[in-house]
């Protein structure tokens, strides 16, 4: 009980925060996170795609070293290949700094 609702919050404040940082892009109409199987499903609305497009991180790590924290995607998929392809390229496999409010609430 207490994860799911740990879960809702962070997923939340991890939706708007994103948006914050595609803006340009579109914006992410859903997010939620499962920390205990360790995944991420989105609903994003792009520009210049006619239909929403859906993300997934199916496996994700978390660290920290010298008070920093991340995120690293291990895998991922989505309804687009194209972005499948940005991701594969420039998300799966690399830490990503995590805001010290999602370190805490992961």
């Amino acid at each position: 009980m207490f994860t799911a609702a740990k879960d809702a919050v962070a997923s939340q404040a991890a939706r708007t925060y994103v948006n914050g940082l595609i803006t340009r892009y579109g914006q992410v109409r859903e997010l939620k996170i499962d920390s205990r199987a360790k995944t991420v499903a989105l609903v994003c609305e792009l520009v210049g795609e006619s239909e929403a497009v859906n993300v997934r991180v199916d496996s994700y790590r978390l660290s920290s070293e010298n008070g920093q924290h991340f995120v690293e995607i291990l895998t991922c998929s989505c309804s687009r290949p194209w972005l499948q392809n940005l991701l594969a390229d420039h998300a799966c496999g690399r830490r990503l700094v995590l805001p010290a409010w999602a370190a805490k609430v992961l």
